[in-house]
């Protein structure tokens, strides 16, 4: 029997279209082997749990019981928001019988959560800040949530997870979900960054840019000035700096993600320095600076914490802080030198 010819005419956008998360990762991966198929596994449940917060998100001024604050305090002493609290059980509930994680380390619980019987095979722990800038929740802001993946290390045998007390270099793979006009998933395992859109209709993370690389310099700056007055003099003299010449931009939004989404697009600097009465900052190394760290410096970026690689940094607790310097090189550059300037004129004080 012969079978007819058909012509075919590939498509770019249909291509494009069949590039779910699922197939770019082993693609990336270049393997079929069982850590690749772990790996791609997990980032699914990680895009399972991106879907289950979005349609939340998109009903939570519908539905009673989701703004708000439970009245409860998280272990850094914050009060905690009911979306907070979904998220997290969100996460839990998507890796519980997955066979994957045997930990999931969120920075709402002040130990790791274990599961016994994913342990024996499931040697990986996620990492993660489940909703970052909960507080805009309630008025309709971004969001995002933050991931990470590593290595389980040894039996861990006293509940304490002293292997993650490691620098950002031993992270498998990074990323965020941002939630707001779409939800889109950014992610990477070692090569390159890579961006996806959930499509409803489909149900699927489709690939919407790959390899996304950053611009040496941008013109946004992204910080708090409300601490201005609690900031060491070589922060608010490079803010000075900044309100002096032309071409700057200060954009902030209160959400983690959302700004650095916007940094890593179109260049420039995210910073959340420490203050005086707290050098340590307030954002969390193992949640949220070092898996943006990763993300950044795959981009071409750079991570500080103003005096060292961000990526470099041991924590000694889980919930370490960490001072944070995001964005182009060139541009983080400009915030170092500001910073190793106020040091070097506090050492001829003295």
């Amino acid at each position: 029997m012969t079978v007819p010819s058909t012509s075919f005419v590939e498509s770019p956008s249909l291509n494009r279209d069949c590039m779910t998360l699922s197939r770019h990762i082993l693609q990336q991966l270049q393997s079929f082997d069982a850590e690749a198929q772990d790996i791609s596994a997990i980032m699914n449940r990680i895009a399972l749990a991106g879907k289950l917060i979005a349609r939340r998100l998109s009903r939570a001024g519908l539905m009673e019981g989701v703004l708000g604050f439970t009245g409860e305090e998280n272990v850094q002493g914050e009060s905690v928001k009911k979306m907070d609290v979904y998220a997290n059980d969100v996460f839990i509930s998507v890796f519980k019988e997955s066979g994957l994680v045997c930990r999931l380390a969120s920075e709402e619980m002040e130990k790791p959560y274990y599961i016994p019987e994913n342990c024996p095979v499931g040697r990986y722990t996620l990492l993660y800040d489940p909703i970052d800038g909960s507080s805009n929740v309630d008025i309709n802001l971004n969001v995002g949530s933050i991931f990470a993946i590593r290595q389980q290390e040894g039996e861990d045998l006293n509940g304490e997870a002293d292997d993650l007390l490691q620098n950002g270099h031993k992270q498998l793979a990074a990323g965020y979900i941002l939630y707001g006009p779409s939800t889109m998933l950014v992610y990477s395992i070692g090569k390159g960054v890579h961006s996806f859109i959930l499509d409803p209709s489909l149900g699927e993370f489709i690939l919407a840019e790959e390899n996304i690389v950053m611009p040496k310099h941008g013109k946004i700056y992204s910080v708090n000035e409300g601490n201005f007055w609690q900031w060491e003099e070589s922060i608010r003299e490079y803010i000075r700096y900044m309100h002096r010449h032309e071409g700057y931009t200060a954009r902030y939004s209160g959400a983690l993600v959302g700004d650095l989404h916007r940094i890593l697009t179109q260049g420039g600097v995210f910073l959340y320095p420490g203050t005086q009465k707290k050098p340590e900052g307030k954002l969390r190394l193992l949640y949220e600076t070092a898996p943006l760290a990763w993300l950044v410096e795959q981009a071409g970026g750079k991570a500080s914490t103003g005096t060292k690689p961000l990526l470099d940094f041991i924590p000694t607790k889980l919930h370490q802080r960490t001072p944070a310097i995001l964005g182009s090189t060139e541009d983080v550059e400009l915030v170092e030198s500001f910073i190793s300037e106020g040091q070097r004129q506090l050492l001829e004080v003295v």
